[in-house]
């Protein structure tokens, strides 16, 4: 059984569109990226650790973790705190190209593990990420202010949701659409075809 070791609702949606079997299971962990961390290393540790969290509880089980981030001009922009920072983000964002980068981790047991049917740490991590190029339009208070209002920038990297409201404002992506969602559904197929889960 795949586990998703996440409680977003998106990177629920996006497997169960994809036909992709699984289960839930939320990692809880600090996010806080690192001193002098890059972007790339930054998702990809955290997916990683969120991966290895439920790991070690479900040993016997595929675990897939993902973090995702929103970076403009060299800036990573994480879930804003409030509305006044949900504000703050979109203003870094309008009239910009911004990257959106996901990194995932999915964890496999090993032939043993599966034979012993004993908890253990014996199991395989594949790590990797994709990177998505996002333009925004050109964003008025007015537009920012009745965005934030709607309440959809909250719980979102980059403060937007490029499947609701905010697809309004972007005329262009350069990448994978499911990745900006949340996950990159292509990537994680083939991860999982590599461990004969598809």
């Amino acid at each position: 059984m795949l586990v998703l070791a996440s409680a977003s609702p998106r990177r629920q949606d996006l497997l169960r569109n994809a036909g992709i079997p699984f289960t839930v299971q939320p990692a809880d962990i600090d996010e806080t990226p690192l001193p002098n961390e890059s972007p790339v290393a930054c998702v990809e540790r955290l997916a990683r650790e969120k991966t290895l969290a439920i790991s070690k509880l479900r040993p016997l089980d595929l675990v897939l973790g993902a973090d995702t981030t929103v970076v403009v001009n060299g800036v990573m922009l994480a879930k804003p705190a409030d509305a006044e920072d949900a504000g703050r983000m979109l203003r870094l964002l309008s009239g910009c190209t911004h990257q959106v980068i996901t990194g995932v981790c999915l964890a496999a047991p090993q032939p043993e593990t599966k034979k012993q049917d004993q908890r253990t740490e014996n199991f395989e991590l594949k790590t990797a990420s994709e990177t998505t190029l996002v333009t925004f339009a050109t964003l008025s208070d007015a537009d920012i202010r009745d965005y934030v209002a709607t309440g959809e920038p909250k719980d979102k990297a980059g403060a937007y949701a490029i499947q609701g409201i905010a697809s309004r404002w972007i005329p262009r992506i350069e990448g994978d659409y499911s990745n900006v969602v949340g996950l990159p559904v292509a990537l994680v197929c083939r991860m999982l075809r590599q461990q004969g889960y598809l």
